[in-house]
């Protein structure tokens, strides 16, 4: 298992629920924390700074969320990320398949691993996690 540290930074608790089940199901074995929206992943990893503790190893991300939404905490991120000690993967997984988020994606190559649909797939969260 290369993930260890994954945080879920997603508004719908229907899918933390799924994502709980199917990392269970397929014997993942890693206690993912929960984040609502990008500002309180944010502070999540900022605490980790401050307290000299391991960033997360692994962000799935939604695109669609209040407060601040996933290109927020992108854009975020990016200025964040020299002060971590290890790269961070980041995966999208958003409902949305709309053309102009898929090119958004782009623009955040250096970040985003990879972009999907959902909902998510064992084979897609085996992708990530194998």
């Amino acid at each position: 298992m290369k993930f260890n540290n994954v945080f879920v930074i997603d508004d719908d608790k229907v899918f933390h629920f799924i994502i709980k089940k199917l990392l269970a199901s397929n014997n993942i074995n890693v206690e993912p924390r929960f984040f609502e929206n990008g500002l309180q992943a944010l502070e999540g990893i900022k605490i980790n700074l401050q307290k000299e503790e391991a960033p997360p190893d692994l962000i799935l991300l939604d695109i669609n969320m209040p407060i601040l939404d996933g290109w927020e905490f992108l854009e975020e991120f990016k200025i964040l990320k020299n002060r971590l000690q290890k790269e961070i993967a980041i995966y999208i997984i958003s409902s949305s398949d709309n053309i102009v988020d898929r090119n958004r994606a782009k623009d955040f190559k250096d970040e985003i691993k990879d972009y999907f649909l959902k909902p998510i797939t064992v084979d897609g969260l085996k992708s990530i996690f194998y």
